[in-house]
Formats: C-alpha cells, structure tokens, sequence
C-alpha cells in the first residue's frame, strides 16, 4: 500500500504533499524534510529506491523516487508493493501531467493544484492503485473538463451567485435588523443592482 506521495523541488519546497496515513501535521513536516535528505544525498547513478526513514517506518518501508529536471516525485509505500511497478507508476504520473499540461513545470503544480490533485486521484486513492492506462486517466480528466465548462465551471460561480440574489423576490428588502441590543441600518442597495 502506498503511505504517502511526496513531490518537492531542489530547494526543500513541497510541491504535492499527499498522505494516506494519519499522521500529525508537525510530524508529516518532518517526514517531508528526512525524505528530502535522504533523498538528495544520494548520487543520480544510485538505483531509486530506499528504507523509509525513522518517521515513516524504517526498514518496513521503501522510498521510491524519481528525479524530473528540478522536481522529486517519491512515493513511500509498504513492503507488499513492487519497486519496479511503483517506479513504472510514477512514470505514468508525470507522463498524464506532461500530457495534461502540456510540457509540464513546477509552476503548472503551483497554479493548478485542484487538477493535480484530481491527476492523482485517478491514478491512486486511499494509497491503492486505480489506474495505470494512461489513455484512461487522460480520457477521464478530459470528461471533467468538459463537465466544467458545461456546468460554467468554477469562474462562473460569483457571476451565478450574483445573478441569484438579484433574482431573490423580496417585497421589500428591510431597513433596520434588530438583533436583541444590536441595530444595524441596512443601506439602500438598489443603486448597486
């Protein structure tokens, strides 16, 4: 089972942190910094894989991890997974990422977290593996873009809301609210609508 998906840059900065075990908010900051060590300590022409470090379980974990341009992408996972097919697993991440965003960067992870977090989603959940065709992740992630845009998406929301209240039938909207001591003046807002 995977424990945990870590992805941060050269410079320590965690760029996807993704935990499917409980642990506290200070101890999975930790966590992140160890992996990071252990990590980069270690030369490009060493295989990828590695013992958890004292955080996340020792020697009954591996770290497995590869190195894009300035990005990491390490997964943690128990002794039941195979290295081979969770380093083919994160190929198949960033190859859905590099194909999603079109030539993928770090600031493409920045920006637009929700649609990587999504990206993920389809592939792992609940730190099992759901899908390694990248085909099918890609189709699925073009069926929600296709939802949002038919649906207004997420921009359109103010402008859905606004519309709303405008069309909320009020007789009259009232003048003063008395809450027990409080009296608050409600000012004219027709100007605005």
């Amino acid at each position: 089972m995977i424990q945990a998906i870590l992805v941060f840059n050269n410079h320590r900065k965690p760029r996807l942190v993704r935990f499917y075990q409980r642990f506290p908010e200070e101890i999975q900051q930790q966590i992140v910094r160890e992996t990071f060590h252990l990590v980069l300590k270690r030369d490009d022409n060493i295989c990828n894989f590695l013992e958890g470090g004292s955080l996340i379980g020792g020697s009954d974990y591996k770290l497995i991890y590869r190195h894009y341009a300035t990005l990491y992408f390490v997964f943690c996972v128990d002794s039941s997974e195979s290295e081979l097919g969770i380093l083919d697993l994160i190929q198949v991440f960033v190859e859905t990422l590099d194909k999603c965003f079109e030539n993928v960067c770090e600031l493409d992870l920045i920006f637009h977290m929700d649609k990587v977090h999504y990206i993920l989603q389809e592939v792992v959940m609940g730190g099992m593996v759901l899908e390694t065709n990248m085909n099918e992740i890609v189709a699925q992630i073009e069926a929600q873009n296709r939802l949002e845009k038919s649906e207004g998406g997420l921009s359109a929301a103010p402008a859905r809301a606004v519309s709303a209240v405008k069309n909320i039938n009020l007789p009259e909207m009232p003048r003063n609210i008395n809450i027990g001591d409080l009296n608050i003046k409600v000012p004219n807002l027709s100007q605005f609508v």
